[in-house]
């Protein structure tokens, strides 16, 4: 028998709460590296700019790979197996420390590629000095994420947001030290930027541990025992599932850097236009990124313990929500785009009266763009709540690069539409996305549910 409704909302709620508060301090820390790079001066905004964008490529795909720890320990949590939970847990972190030593290595190698790609030798030599010390960031990265699915996956999110807000408090307060050298502390630059964020990130990792081994809650899982000896049938189902999970954040990272692309090649008002919606979008994205967290996990529990009834109604009640969500911000993006934009900057500086009348017109579509991007997103974690990457990976490159990225490309070019054309085809992509994802929720859990087929009696 179904629990109630209300029950359901209120546990997808209580998990999504906190994941949402996270992913705006993971915001906020971003933030606050770039207007540290600012007051740098122009020159080391841009070099650090480049480094952080081949920072965020890098790592968000092994994000996306560690999220299959969540993914999956909520499905063994589902279904009462607390040594799986275990089991997954220690693996994922020992995948999490390979991905942080493949990425960094890669990252302390990419000037040359940033200097095949034409970028300024200037900008690439800021890159570096920014890359040298944030790859000490990954190791710490990777674990709090591994620890991050374990305990949200278990229902216990609460420490997540509390150390994840910490993070960002502590990550500008030193920031802000070492450009103003309080305390004695040496001006380190870029260099100083990405050793704070290092820091930081291992100090979280650290801090969630120590909570997850000393917590009552928490005890039962025992995360030391066996730690040391990584366990190959565990870490296979966590590639199996993980690789398309970071598969697809890839691809879909990848057509927003395209859209960036375009809009440099429109001009630098429409590239600097782009830059204020898609903050201002990407803040709100946050929301539906958490709810999609959120479901994926009480999915997942439900799935485990084969409730897909209750699976269902979660991942249909997730997208309402989501919805939902994002129509208020579509209507704030309706309402009030001035407002928005004079966040980043003046509406009444003279200067700026082009720049802002293209954000204000691409705020217009991107109430249509988030209303889209919030369904794709909690609909693609419903179905990784299934225990199914394949599918949002297959479905996310058809519509993002089959899609978003050629209508995009045709609307802004060949047909004239300027930087509207760019955002009215991402919007495209991410609307084949949601009604792709939502259609393959539905197929998946109408499929699960058939009852098997009678075996026919032998006479």
């Amino acid at each position: 028998m179904q629990a109630p409704l209300r029950l359901e909302l209120m546990a997808i709620l209580r998990l999504a709460g906190p994941l949402i508060a996270a992913q705006l301090a993971h915001v906020l820390m971003v933030f606050t590296d770039t207007v540290m790079m600012g007051l740098l001066g122009p020159q080391a905004l841009a070099g650090g700019g480049l480094g952080a964008a081949g920072y965020s490529f890098v790592s968000i795909f092994c994000v996306g790979v560690i999220g299959a720890v969540g993914n999956l320990v909520a499905i063994r949590h589902g279904a009462d197996d607390a040594a799986g939970v275990a089991r997954l847990t220690q693996n994922g972190l020992w995948l999490g420390w390979a991905l942080a030593l493949v990425a960094g290595l890669l990252l302390w190698n990419l000037q040359p590629l940033l200097l095949q790609l034409g970028q300024a030798p200037q900008s690439v030599h800021g890159a570096m000095q920014f890359l040298s010390t944030l790859v000490f960031a990954l190791p710490g990265y990777m674990s709090f994420m591994a620890l991050r699915g374990f305990t949200s996956a278990i229902g216990r999110p609460g420490p997540v947001m509390a150390i994840s807000i910490g993070g960002a408090l502590a990550n500008f307060f030193l920031n802000y030290a070492l450009i103003k050298g309080w305390f004695g502390l040496p001006a380190l630059g870029l260099a100083g930027i990405g050793l704070v964020t290092a820091l930081v990130m291992n100090a979280m990792a650290l801090l969630l541990a120590w909570h997850l081994l000393r917590s009552p809650d928490t005890a039962a899982y025992a995360l030391l025992r066996g730690l040391l000896r990584p366990q190959w049938t565990e870490m296979k189902e966590l590639l199996r599932l993980g690789l398309p999970i970071g598969g697809t954040y890839a691809v879909e990272s990848g057509l927003f850097t395209f859209a960036a692309l375009c809009m440099g090649a429109l001009g630098s008002s429409q590239l600097a236009a782009h830059q204020i919606a898609i903050q201002s979008v990407h803040v709100a994205f946050m929301v539906p990124v958490g709810i999609s967290y959120a479901i994926t996990f009480r999915i997942g529990q439900h799935y485990g313990g084969g409730r897909l009834l209750e699976a269902r109604r979660a991942g249909r009640l997730g997208i309402g929500i989501g919805a939902l969500c994002m129509f208020a911000f579509a209507v704030l993006f309706w309402l009030a785009p001035q407002w928005v934009v004079g966040l980043f900057l003046d509406p009444l500086d003279p200067g700026y009266r082009e720049v802002v009348a293209l954000a204000v017109g691409l705020l217009a579509i991107a109430a249509w763009f988030e209303l889209f991007d919030g369904i794709q997103t909690i609909a693609m974690g419903a179905i990784r709540g299934l225990k199914d990457a394949k599918t949002t990976f297959l479905v996310g490159l058809l519509c993002y690069w089959a899609v978003g990225a050629p209508l995009a490309w045709t609307l802004a070019f060949p047909l004239g539409w300027g930087a509207a054309g760019v955002w009215w085809g991402l919007a495209g992509g991410l609307a084949c996305a949601a009604i792709g994802l939502s259609l393959g929720f539905e197929w998946k859990t109408a499929r699960l549910l058939r009852p098997a087929p009678q075996q026919a009696l032998l006479i």
